[in-house]
């Protein structure tokens, strides 16, 4: 019998100098990635059609592998705005899942995914969802860090860039609200001394 051979996650990270080391900005496409996959009986759900959380779940390991190149380092899922699907994913469907980074602040960035299906005998595509989804960037103790800033390099980046930074805004509003609300139903007591 084999021993298995326990390895400490702390040797697979990177190091803070090799962190440190990688702050430059960096263009849009040098980490964008596409994946590409062809989707299974084992992706079906009940109606058989491909299941959402499938999808989901793609795209979330794409923008995270986008995230991981752009920043060097370990980067976590914070938010996944809306997936709105517009039309179904079959079974033998070509899933195509276009992920880049749209905007960067300091330790976290928005990354953009356009999710479309391939019909593989008649090459018909169909754009199926598109998602924005904000990734931290981690520190080996797993603590939020900065990260390099990017370089929008067409009209187009530039325009995602502008779009990204309204939707964080609104984002950061609904989250105030929600915080007001809840501080409004519960207020808290003042301690008496």
């Amino acid at each position: 019998m084999k021993a298995v051979k326990i390895i400490d996650r702390k040797q697979v990270r990177p190091t803070d100098a090799y962190i440190e080391d990688n702050m430059e900005p960096k263009t849009i496409a040098f980490s964008t990635i596409t994946v590409v996959q062809q989707m299974m009986d084992v992706d079906a759900n009940i109606a058989g059609n491909v299941h959402g959380g499938s999808i989901m779940k793609l795209v979330d390991n794409t923008a995270c592998m986008v995230g991981m190149r752009h920043t060097g380092g370990n980067a976590v899922t914070a938010s996944l705005d809306r997936l709105d699907f517009h039309s179904p994913v079959y079974v033998g469907d070509i899933l195509r899942i276009k992920t880049s980074v749209n905007y960067v602040g300091s330790t976290s960035m928005e990354i953009g995914a356009r999710i479309e299906a391939e019909a593989v005998l008649t090459g018909e595509v169909r754009h199926t969802a598109s998602a924005y989804l904000t990734f931290v960037s981690l520190d080996p103790e797993g603590k939020p860090r900065h990260i390099p800033q990017i370089i929008c390099e067409t009209d187009r980046e530039r325009e995602r860039f502008a779009a990204a930074l309204k939707r964080k805004e609104k984002r950061f509003e609904a989250r105030q609200e929600v915080k007001d609300r809840a501080e409004a139903k519960h207020p808290q007591t003042e301690k008496s001394a």
